[in-house]
């Protein structure tokens, strides 16, 4: 969304990440482990982000300087203010960290775990809605809860007389009863920001963890007669957060099959099996593409409409335009293939590699910053690094353009119409003119003119031998 849903007052947004993630048993800080190739703290930033906040407060402490990086990648440094919690103390201590910059905002606060991959911007949007529109003249807090048919681990929505707001009871301190309550808190909230550091002040430790609860604060507001409203949502998937490594991968799956989903319904994209498809947010499909079991689309990768995309093919950040065609096993990263073009099998594309429209590379043809001209083909077992091929010339089986002298990279330039025989080896920097051709096994040192059969090693210019006339 382009614009905040806040009219009349400003909007913040608090995100705690500065948790160790022990469950995890890793090194590595818990918001750092990726879901869809990037960092958890980097899919809540954009969620926060698309909410249009005038600054986004992030609470960092385990490997603060990583996640500092892993946030600023997304976020443009006027954008957000990193905050440190200097001991693991609790939720409600992480919030207090940044009471220096937000104790006196006159703002409504929205505050989000890092841990929360999937929560969406239209949900926050609800959220805050509510907020807003409690009684007509907004709450002072406003607490996302979902109902599990198993809340194990939660903390558990109090409710009193008319479904009224009560308290918050964490998983450790709640009685039998109490339990049994299958309404839980999401973690997510809105606060009036000023009535929310105020009430801070009187949160304390006195529980089974010995930490200061953020959940304590509600119950705070309503004693001290402020409203407390619940905005209760219907997805249970979306406020799933990441503890362990097995909740890593069913939010990998999650976060799959939603995409895989919105593809299918939405752009008309056939998937063979959508099981076994890894395709990321950010990848757009064209309509009437089919992509088959065991293929991985990663980054913001382009495929135009009409392609056909074989199994075990990897795609990386990479432009295909419409009707192309990659058999099994391939790798494409970070390159473009224009239309009508075929890949593979066992093809390799990398380092800005460009194939020109209804050019062909075939099994085991490696291209590295390589531009393959129209209609241009290298069909069987060749290495093509740094190099530039005109139109509608053909590599032979076992070409390597021999790139590196060992202390610099060199380029290799072929032109239109060329002929390169099998086994060519191609000692860069060199170019091949138009309409040139190279003999079977030849290692072309020395530049081609256009028109010219070299041969031999090294190659040299061949002449056919005269003929004697009568």
């Amino acid at each position: 969304m382009e614009e905040s849903p806040i009219e009349h007052r400003p909007l913040d947004v608090l995100i705690l990440a500065a948790g160790l993630g022990t469950r995890m048993r890793s090194d590595l800080a818990k918001v750092l482990h990726e879901v869809d190739g990037r960092p958890l703290i980097s899919h809540v930033c954009r969620t926060a982000a698309s909410l249009a906040p005038e600054k986004i407060y992030v609470v960092i402490g385990h490997q603060g300087d990583d996640v500092r990086r892993a946030v600023l990648r997304d976020l443009d440094e006027s954008q957000v203010t990193f905050v440190e919690q200097k001991a693991q103390l609790g939720t409600g201590d992480a919030v207090n960290s940044a009471r220096e910059y937000l104790h006196d905002r006159d703002s409504t606060l929205v505050i989000l775990s890092g841990d929360v991959p999937l929560i969406r911007p239209e949900t926050l949007a609800g959220l805050i809605r509510q907020h807003l529109s409690h009684r007509g003249k907004g709450a002072a807090s406003t607490i996302l809860t979902v109902k599990l048919k198993d809340p194990s681990g939660y903390g558990r929505i109090v409710r009193g007389d008319g479904g009224i707001f009560e308290s918050i009871v964490e998983q450790k301190d709640a009685s039998d009863e109490q339990r049994e309550i299958r309404e839980i808190n999401a973690g997510i909230y809105c606060f009036d920001t000023k009535l929310l550091f105020a009430a801070l002040e009187g949160v304390k430790n006195d529980n089974a963890q010995g930490e200061y609860y953020l959940t304590d604060v509600p119950t705070l507001l309503r004693h001290a007669g402020e409203p407390v409203a619940i905005y209760q949502h219907g997805d249970t998937q979306e406020i799933e957060g990441v503890n362990n490594r097995m909740q890593l991968a069913d939010i990998e799956r999650l976060l799959r099959r939603r995409v895989v989903t919105r593809l299918m319904l939405d752009h008309g994209v056939t998937f063979i099996d959508p099981r076994t498809a890894y395709v990321s947010e950010f990848a757009r499909i064209g309509r009437d593409t089919v992509i088959y079991p065991n293929v991985s689309i990663e980054g913001e990768s382009r495929i135009g409409t009409g392609c056909v995309i074989r199994s075990g093919t990897r795609i990386a950040d990479s432009k295909i335009a419409n009707g192309v065609e990659i058999l099994d096993s391939c790798v494409i990263v970070d390159s473009e293939i224009e239309s009508d073009c075929k890949v593979g099998p066992f093809a390799h594309l990398r380092g800005r590699a460009v194939m020109r429209a209804g050019a062909k590379v075939g099994n085991f043809v490696e291209l590295k910053k390589t531009d393959l001209g129209r209609g241009s083909k290298a069909s069987h077992l060749a290495y093509l690094g740094d190099a530039t091929i005109g139109e509608k010339s053909n590599i032979g089986a076992g070409t390597i353009t021999c790139n590196y002298d060992g202390v610099r990279k060199h380029e290799t330039h072929i032109g239109d119409n060329v002929r390169i025989g099998s086994d060519t080896m191609l000692v860069a920097p060199v170019k091949v003119g138009d309409g040139a051709s190279t003999g079977a096994g030849s290692v072309v040192t020395k530049d081609v003119e256009a028109g010219e059969l070299v041969v031999g090693v090294p190659a040299r210019k061949h002449s056919p031998p005269k003929t004697e006339t009568a």
